[in-house]
């Protein structure tokens, strides 16, 4: 089936249309950076749509469908340039646990890209335990029997470099400014060298903030921070609705982009990864099979337009979306 719609300006270009439709008609090594979250393989919460990959019959199907995405982001990214992608250990049966990170890895090795790096995501078990009820997180599992008692299961962001020398090199002549965390930056910090320009090596404050972003362990993610997502809805039922968190991307996007570069989402969503690529000065393209989803991506691009920046605390809501996973052993 063909693209169903799509809206094109000089910032961005949204599809509403399986993404294997539109990226093999993206050109060769055009894009500079992609983040996203790819659908649950077995899920069935996205939609009913047989195009969905999260509807395939069989886990293994999923992840043979996603290798075709995976192909054609290797194919349209730039020689040197990374691919992140934001996700999960998934359910197997009722109380063991998919190495769906593992699969990804394997995938993008597959296609060409070496695997980078990989970084942990901090969530706090007693939150979820208290959401999804399960025993396995509870306190009293422990008076009765820690055998069948496990960690909290952390969000990851997989980077895969492409092969290849990277022409426009990423970089921070006036080192690190704005944090993306919830972590307040000291104060002394603020007033020294918030406007510092000289020997970057002593450039404390972003120093600081490197520190941050380059531990394995991203500690102070603002689990609320998210694009409006509830008008993407269909029913009460459909939960499966879990934007990624802005903080998350913002991150990624300093890391790994320049100002100007081509942000590729193939499984765009509610359009957090473009709203963030446009606030910061990069440029979008994003893909979504969803109706609902997509309309409400393309809203949330139009804050964007807008310059309406993402600490406006009236854009965001923490109630546990983006925990999808979690629960299996009630």
């Amino acid at each position: 089936m063909p693209i169903i719609t799509q809206q094109i300006t000089d910032r961005y270009a949204a599809y509403n249309a399986d993404c294997m439709e539109v990226l093999p008609g993206l050109k060769a090594e055009s894009v500079d950076f992609s983040v996203y979250s790819p659908p649950f393989p077995e899920l069935y919460q996205y939609s009913n749509d047989p195009r969905d990959m999260s509807n395939c019959a069989t886990y293994g199907e999923g992840i043979a469908q996603y290798q075709f995405v995976v192909n054609e982001i290797a194919r349209v990214t730039k020689p040197g340039r990374v691919t992140a992608v934001h996700c999960m250990d998934l359910k197997r049966g009722s109380v063991f646990q998919r190495d769906f990170p593992g699969d990804i890895v394997r995938a993008h090795e597959a296609a060409g890209f070496n695997f980078f790096c990989r970084i942990t995501i901090w969530k706090d078990p007693w939150l979820i335990a208290r959401r999804t009820r399960m025993r396995s997180l509870m306190h009293k599992s422990i008076v009765n029997d820690s055998a069948g008692c496990r960690v909290a299961g952390a969000d990851y962001v997989l980077v895969f470099r492409k092969s290849g020398e990277n022409k426009e090199p990423i970089t921070h002549p006036d080192g690190l400014k704005k944090y993306a965390g919830e972590e307040p930056i000291p104060g002394d910090l603020l007033a020294g060298f918030s406007n510092y320009t000289g020997d970057q090596r002593k450039n404390l404050l972003s120093h600081w903030i490197w520190r941050r972003y380059a531990s394995p362990v991203w500690m102070d993610i603002r689990s609320g921070r998210l694009m409006p997502y509830k008008e993407a809805r269909e029913t009460d039922e459909e939960k499966h609705v879990c934007p990624l968190q802005l903080d998350v991307i913002e991150r990624c996007l300093t890391l790994w982009s320049n100002p100007g570069d081509v942000v590729l989402t193939p499984f765009l969503g509610v359009g957090s990864e473009a709203y963030a690529s446009l606030i910061n000065g990069r440029r979008a393209i994003g893909v979504e099979l969803k109706e609902t989803y997509y309309r409400q991506a393309l809203r949330n691009i139009e804050l964007a337009a807008q310059g309406v920046e993402p600490d406006e605390e009236s854009l965001f809501t923490a109630d546990g979306v983006g925990e999808i996973g979690d629960g299996g052993d009630e």
